[in-house]
């Protein structure tokens, strides 16, 4: 028993060293570095909670977190809807299900800047000649370069990596529904959608939760998709609050300002999460 104690304090030990090194001394930094006026390099003064302050005047800032939240919520819902679709699909009674699951899983694999970099091509040279084919003034552009449409664009890449991983999230779920549960619903009449709703969705509502938190944390956190399709650009208009800190902390000796930016950013998604966890078990319970 001694032996295996000894063993456990052993391996749990570099563990939370390392956790402490790559995370906790990073945040502890990163909170003090938040009230001062440290450019990233040489020496600082401490300003306060005027970085704070100067944040809510901020336009871009301001612009970056109304683009970022509109992205999420868009990115969010219309990810759970296809990936639920597919899931639903993929989980019916048709021929080489395995080989399917296995396409639809293999965007999650790839990074997000290689696919980034590949729809970036698509809709530079690909999507605009097809445009130009069928006539279309709206394709025969980059809707990249477009300020009202290249976050549509975004949308649709990260969604497209996205689904992935969720409509495997669906599908476990839907594995644990007892098959006796339809053959009851059947016999008192629920079939198609009243059978989905009314059986299967109320059964697989955690995992719709765990979805749903797992959606908005990452959008609200996007940033390799944005980074080589956009740039954050045109005219700052795909500029996520990632994106916004990373830039700006960077590139433009506002390391200490964008680290005060990036502990509001932190809080938000904690309340966000908290928020939807909250809502999202009280749902359940009522199901």
């Amino acid at each position: 028993m001694k032996k295996q104690k000894r063993i456990h304090i052993l391996f749990t030990l570099p563990m939370v060293a390392l956790f402490f090194t790559f995370h906790t001394f990073p945040l502890i930094r990163g909170l003090m570095y938040s009230v001062t006026n440290f450019k990233g390099f040489g020496s600082y003064d401490f300003v306060g909670l005027s970085n704070y302050i100067e944040l809510f005047k901020d336009e871009r800032v301001l612009n970056s977190y109304v683009f970022t939240f509109k992205f999420a919520i868009v990115c969010t819902i219309v990810v759970n809807i296809l990936s639920m679709c597919l899931a639903l699909l993929l989980n019916s009674k048709i021929k080489a299900k395995g080989f399917f699951r296995g396409m639809y899983f293999l965007p999650n694999i790839l990074g997000g800047l290689i696919v980034g970099y590949i729809f970036n091509y698509i809709f530079t040279f690909i999507v605009p000649e097809f445009g130009k084919m069928v006539g279309n003034e709206t394709l025969s552009v980059s809707i990249l370069g477009n300020t009202s449409l290249a976050w549509i664009g975004v949308v649709i890449v990260v969604a497209w990596q996205s689904i992935a991983f969720n409509t495997i999230i669906y599908i476990s779920g839907l594995q644990t529904v007892p098959e006796d549960v339809y053959e009851a619903g059947a016999i008192d009449g629920a079939t198609g959608w009243k059978r989905f709703w009314k059986l299967t969705f109320p059964l697989i509502a955690p995992f719709f939760t765990i979805n749903m938190v797992l959606c908005m944390r990452n959008f609200l956190m996007v940033f390799d998709q944005i980074m080589s399709l956009t740039n954050g650009g045109p005219a700052q208009s795909t500029e996520s609050i990632s994106m916004l800190i990373y830039k700006a902390g960077m590139t433009a000796d506002q390391f200490g300002y964008q680290s005060a930016n990036s502990v509001i950013y932190f809080v938000v998604i904690v309340l966000i999460s908290l928020f939807q966890m909250k809502v999202l078990n009280k749902r359940e319970v009522q199901l």
